[in-house]
């Protein structure tokens, strides 16, 4: 056999190399945060420290992608169609790449949070990194969907997660609103340049929990083949 990480996977399941990159990618969403938490409190050695992590995650997660496109069969031995897969990967690795953008620039600009909305920007993150582990668990049933071939009580469990994924992206939207709403009544206070940054900032977070959506969109595709 091949010493070859990614073959090595795809020997044991088809879909195995695509769960991994997965949790490579949601393992850079999980270090925001921490990340925040620094930042909040002017620890930019640690902030400095956790966007390196993020950084080192996004580029494994995104050598995992190359190396799966480079070796991913051909439809023939495939279960479902392989540009089908190619564009879930696609949506998976926007994960780590949209939490590297979002420590990137909080890091490279020093940004100070306002006191007055500090608390819901922490509970907004929160629920936008929970959604990206829901699409980590959904992402864990392909092998059982492989051996069930897609039929069965299997295709209700993940309907199911997939569900609560579309819950916790809908929360993070709610979220994302009032958010916006409590920045909106002391922006007046602040720089425009910082206030201009801190709405892109919103919106990264609030993207990273639709790219996680889209995860299970994708999945929600395989299962209607």
């Amino acid at each position: 056999m091949s010493n070859n990480p990614i073959l090595q996977m795809f020997a044991r399941s088809p879909f195995k190399p695509m769960q991994e990159h997965v949790v490579k990618a949601q393992e850079a969403a999980a270090q925001l945060p921490d990340f925040m938490q620094a930042l909040i409190a002017g620890d930019w050695e640690e902030a400095a420290e956790c966007q390196r992590r993020i950084a080192l995650l996004e580029g494994e997660a995104d050598e995992m992608k190359r190396a799966i496109r480079q070796n991913l069969p051909g439809n023939l031995f495939l279960p479902v169609p392989r540009n089908d897969l190619l564009e879930l990967l696609r949506m998976q690795d926007r994960i780590a790449n949209r939490s590297k953008d979002i420590a990137g620039l909080m890091l490279g600009r020093k940004m100070e949070i306002p006191a007055t909305i500090r608390d819901e920007l922490v509970e907004f993150l929160d629920c936008a990194v929970k959604t990206t582990e829901q699409a980590v668990v959904a992402m864990n049933e392909l092998d059982e969907l492989l051996a069930t071939g897609f039929r069965g009580r299997e295709v209700q469990l993940v309907e199911k997660l997939i569900d609560e994924l579309d819950r916790l992206e809908h929360d993070t939207d709610e979220r994302e609103r009032r958010l916006r709403n409590s920045l909106f009544q002391v922006e007046r206070e602040l720089y425009p340049i910082d206030v201009i940054f801190l709405y892109r900032i919103i919106d990264w977070i609030g993207d990273l929990a639709n790219r996680a959506q889209q995860v299970g969109s994708r999945l929600q595709m395989l299962l209607a083949r």
